[in-house]
């Protein structure tokens, strides 16, 4: 695991603003130093794929985020391939190899992943509200960490998609648990599957 994911527990995501934009683009920051940690990029943008994003079918296609470092180095990989009905997102380390993914759950209002390790075991279960932008991973009744929205200001939340969000790991969670990867990879990915 990057040494990144084990030296934070707070982080803030800023979705790069575009009023026509089809790729999902992040900066992630440490909110108490303004540093930037990593940045989040799809990278290899199919041009069907670019086209879909701007109808009805975006929730259906495919996608390919990696997250680097600032030394360019990979810190996850988070992808999907087409889809139709529920979403099986996959994450990939720093060195390629899979972590985990995550599954919608069936009949679940507001959205809802189930998080799983690479052998398929759910690690958490990644809970959201319907009327706002709050989310929550929990573990038999613990939560290991929180997603809340950051007000963008009144003009960029109008006429952009942009969203920043706070994510937030629990102190409980030890640094060097893989859980750390499928969380951040998770968040990640929420405008996709679920929120756009």
């Amino acid at each position: 695991m990057h040494q990144l994911l084990q030296q934070h527990n707070l982080f803030l995501v800023k979705e790069h603003v575009g009023i026509f934009k089809a790729a999902s683009n992040y900066d992630i920051y440490d909110p108490q130093s303004g540093n930037l940690l990593m940045t989040c990029r799809e990278e290899n943008l199919g041009f069907v794929t670019k086209l879909l994003r701007f109808t009805d079918y975006k929730r259906m296609t495919p996608f390919e985020s990696i997250v680097r470092d600032p030394d360019g180095q990979q810190v996850l990989r988070v992808h999907r391939g087409w889809t139709l009905f529920l979403s099986k997102v996959y994450v990939r380390d720093d060195h390629d190899e899979i972590v985990g993914g995550f599954k919608q759950k069936f009949f679940s209002i507001g959205g809802a992943f189930r998080v799983l390790d690479a052998q398929d075991r759910e690690v958490c279960l990644l809970k959201g509200k319907w009327t706002g932008w709050e989310f929550s991973f929990e573990y038999e009744g613990v939560q290991l960490a929180k997603v809340t929205k950051k007000w963008a200001g009144l003009s960029k939340e109008l006429f952009t998609t942009a969203d920043s969000y706070i994510l937030q790991i629990a102190e409980t969670v030890p640094p060097e648990h893989p859980v750390r990867q499928l969380i951040l990879g998770a968040v990640l990915c929420i405008d996709l599957v679920l929120k756009e």
